[in-house]
This record gives structure tokens, C-alpha cells and sequence, in this order.
């Protein structure tokens, strides 16, 4: 088969309102990627299933994100823009990679252990085995790189294990080994109430994020209620680092302005909360409140989104089903 120099495979999940930390963390950065590889980007609907979905809501989340990827600046035409449940391969492979993939690699997963917490024996066998439909998420396509989140790296990680490891145990090189992409000022974006809690849809506080539905009022009253210290500004990132609240606010304000965080404390060290919040809220507002317009009206154009979803689909599985012919090829199945 071609050998793939660069293309990337990357996916959100449909599982609650999308924040600013999906946004930086993942949705932003898609957005520069495209100019530079080959995208694959897909709402991740079967990832979202290993814990209790409501049915009646999944299928409009998913177009949520399906509308936020397009609102955010990701051009359906030049980048393949689908739904992973609807190209049954990923779920094929991923069957083939659970028996590739051992018991101790998947026991090492933190994230599951976070997750589930002292549950573990009541929690879904999907949840456990998360990380192989991500391997063949991946490797359905070749991908040579993945834009990953701190949170993901060690899921990347074993992805790289299970294809050496296919490769090595039949003799083929089919599967690149993919490099991960850690992009950006804000891998990592931490609650606006708590600078130590990562920014999740579940904190019971609304003022704990910044949802990508929010109004530019809303985005600025909820900047200048983000819990702070009483001192000004850092002025350097070592004292920066040890005040959670701070970090947090200056890495968003980089973030989105495309900034390195070192170059946001040189202009704010020193000053205090209220001006920079006040900077920051005008910022967010102007970078955040076109995508929530944008993403309504296309919620709104549910034949347009659906016909994106479904073209996706069929590029995607036109990639996929010679990968998985091949595989099966590799591996000894028939398949007619």
C-alpha cells in the first residue's frame, strides 16, 4: 500500500455542551492542522457510549460537534469530516487490536483508573478497552500524527505499541508508528473556579467554563468572576507556575491570542487582575462569540449538516475498507 507522509486523525466526543477546553485543547488547533496535513476529524460517538448516553439527546450532540468543527474555521470540502459509528471498520479493527493489545498495557491506563475510581468492577468493559478502538481510530487511516492533550498522550503511546507490534508479530510494516502533535499554549485547560480541576461540563458551577454556546455577555461576566489571588499579576513564569489561578487565565489569554505565555506576562506582570480580566474577557468574547452564531445557524440547516456528515462518511470508509481488506489479507480472515 502507499506509504502516508502526513495525515492526521483526530476526534471530539458528543457527550455534553463543548467548552473552551475543548476548543484550545483540540477544535483550535484543527483548524491550523488543516493547511499542513491530510484531516481526518470525526465525532467520536462510540467513545461517548462507554459511559450512559440519553439516546434522545446523543444524536443532536452530535451534530453539535459536527457544527462547531465547521463554525470553528475546518472546511468540510478539504478535510474528511464524519461520524466514527457510522464506518463500521473502526470497530472491526478495534476487535483485531483487542487481540493484539495485552491485559498489563491496558492496566497501566491512568485515565481508566481516574475514571472509573473504586467502581472499576461495575464500570463498562468499554471503558476499559477505550484506548484500542482509539489504536484503531488511528490506524484505520494510516495516520502518521495525532494532535493529543496531556490527558491522552499515554492512550498515543500504547497505540504505538499495538501497531509495532502487529507489524512485528506479522512480518509487515502496514502501520506507521504515529508521532504525537502536543499544539499550543493550552493542552490543558483548568477550571475558572478552581485553577487545580481541569474545566469539565460536569462541575456543578456554570461559572466553572466557558461553553462555546455562551453569548459575548455571558463570556465576559463569567471572565470577570473567575476566582483569582489577591496579589497583581506574576511577572515571571516561575512564580507564575505556583499560583494555579493565574497560570490558568494567562495560558487561555495566549492561547487565544496566538501568543507564547511567556510573551503575555511581559506585557501584564505586575498589574492587576481587574485590567487583565477585563483584556481577556474583550478577547475571549471576540474569538468565542462568532463560532456560537456560526454554530447556530448551522444547527438550524440540519440537511446541510447531515450532508456533510454523510459525504464524510463515504471518504472516510473509501480510505478505510482497502485498510482493513488489507488487513485481513494479513491476518489470515476471509472476507470474499
Amino acid at each position: 500500500m502507499e506509504k502516508i507522509t502526513k495525515r492526521i486523525l483526530s476526534g471530539v466526543q458528543p457527550s455534553g455542551d463543548l467548552h473552551l477546553g475543548n476548543y484550545l485543547g483540540a477544535i483550535k488547533n484543527f483548524v491550523s492542522l488543516q493547511k499542513e496535513f491530510e484531516c481526518f476529524f470525526c465525532v467520536v460517538d462510540l467513545h461517548a457510549i462507554t459511559v450512559w448516553q440519553d439516546p434522545k439527546i446523543l444524536k443532536q450532540k452530535t451534530r453539535e460537534v459536527a457544527a462547531a468543527f465547521i463554525a470553528s474555521g475546518i472546511d468540510p470540502d478539504k478535510n474528511t469530516l464524519f461520524v466514527q459509528s457510522q464506518v463500521p471498520q473502526h470497530a472491526q479493527l478495534a476487535w483485531i487490536f483487542n487481540c493484539v493489545a495485552r491485559m498489563g498495557w491496558l492496566n497501566r491506563m491512568t485515565q481508566f483508573k481516574d475514571k472509573a475510581g473504586k467502581n472499576s468492577e461495575n464500570v463498562s468493559v468499554g471503558l476499559f478497552s477505550y484506548p484500542t478502538l482509539m489504536a484503531a481510530d488511528i490506524l484505520i487511516y494510516l495516520a502518521t500524527h495525532v494532535p493529543v492533550g496531556e490527558d491522552q498522550k499515554q492512550h498515543l503511546e500504547l497505540t504505538r505499541d499495538i501497531a509495532q507490534k502487529f507489524n512485528n508479530d506479522f512480518n509487515t510494516d502496514i502501520f506507521p508508528i504515529p508521532e504525537p502533535l502536543i499544539l499550543g499554549e493550552a493542552t490543558r485547560v483548568m477550571s475558572l473556579r478552581d485553577g487545580l480541576k481541569k474545566m469539565s461540563k460536569s462541575d456543578p458551577s456554570d461559572y466553572s467554563r466557558i461553553m462555546l454556546s455562551d453569548s459575548e455577555e455571558e463570556i465576559i461576566k463569567k471572565i470577570k468572576k473567575a476566582k483569582t489571588d489577591p496579589m497583581p499579576l506574576p511577572d515571571n513564569l516561575e512564580d507564575a507556575k505556583n499560583r494555579p489561578e493565574a497560570i490558568n487565565l494567562l495560558t487561555i489569554y495566549a492561547a487565544l491570542n496566538d501568543q507564547e505565555i511567556g510573551t503575555v506576562i511581559s506585557e501584564y506582570g505586575g498589574k492587576e487582575f481587574s485590567q487583565f480580566k477585563n483584556d481577556l474577557g474583550e478577547l475571549a468574547s471576540s474569538k468565542l462569540s462568532p463560532i456560537s452564531v456560526e454554530m447556530n445557524k448551522l444547527l438550524q440547516d440540519e440537511k446541510y449538516l447531515d450532508s456533510v456528515i454523510i459525504k464524510g462518511k463515504e471518504r472516510a470508509i473509501n480510505i478505510a475498507d482497502p485498510v482493513l481488506n488489507k488487513i485481513y489479507q494479513i491476518i489470515g480472515l476471509f472476507r470474499g
